[in-house]
């Protein structure tokens, strides 16, 4: 449990200096360059994503379970998932309608991933990791809101409704593709146990 305690201190601390201290980063930026600043945190923010994926890969059979959800949970859960991995492509596509709608598509996609697998588990790693997940995920959407308002981020154009179609049916796809082999090759459990 330990480990995955450190990766997720070192990844979404990284991912939260601009939530906590703007003003530092800003700084780094402007006296050392860019690449001083995206260097570092890419290399902390791996760093904790591996030990996340090993320290949960090694929790989720050592703690103890805290409420076993019911069977239904999982469907909503997967309709959760689907809505996850569309607003994932909405970010990931050059801008539709659905990009300005969703404000900031990525961090939809995590707060819809993590909710969905927090109703889906009861394990205290499940409970952990993706409750850190959305706590942060939701802290970060307030502090953008902030920068929008302060003039400090811009809002996000429109584009053609051709994006938000390519956005759907990737999203739709890989969805589709993690739920038939993905999940279960990757993380190592199918998503949904009958």
């Amino acid at each position: 449990m330990l480990i995955l305690i450190l990766g997720l201190i070192l990844f979404l601390g990284m991912h939260s200096v601009r939530i906590v201290a703007p003003e530092f980063r800003d700084r780094v930026i402007a006296t050392r360059g860019e690449n001083a600043w995206k260097g570092p945190y890419s290399l902390v923010s791996l760093a904790g994503f591996v030990l996340i994926a090993w320290g949960f890969s090694m929790a989720r059979f050592e703690g103890p379970i805290l409420y076993t959800p019911p069977i239904w949970m999982a469907h909503i859960a997967l309709f959760l998932m689907l809505l996850s991995f569309i607003s994932l492509a909405v970010y990931g596509v050059p801008a539709g309608r659905l990009k300005a709608v969703l404000k900031h598509p990525m961090l939809v996609a995590i707060k819809l991933w993590a909710l969905a697998h927090l109703l889906a588990n009861g394990d205290l790693a499940s409970l952990l990791l993706f409750g850190t997940f959305l706590i942060w995920a939701v802290a970060d959407r307030i502090s953008v809101k902030r920068r929008v308002l302060e003039g400090q981020v811009e809002d996000i154009e429109t584009g053609p409704v051709r994006n938000d179609v390519i956005a759907v049916v990737s999203g739709f796809v890989l969805y589709v593709l993690f739920v038939w082999k993905l999940h279960e090759w990757l993380i190592g459990v199918p998503p949904v146990v009958l």
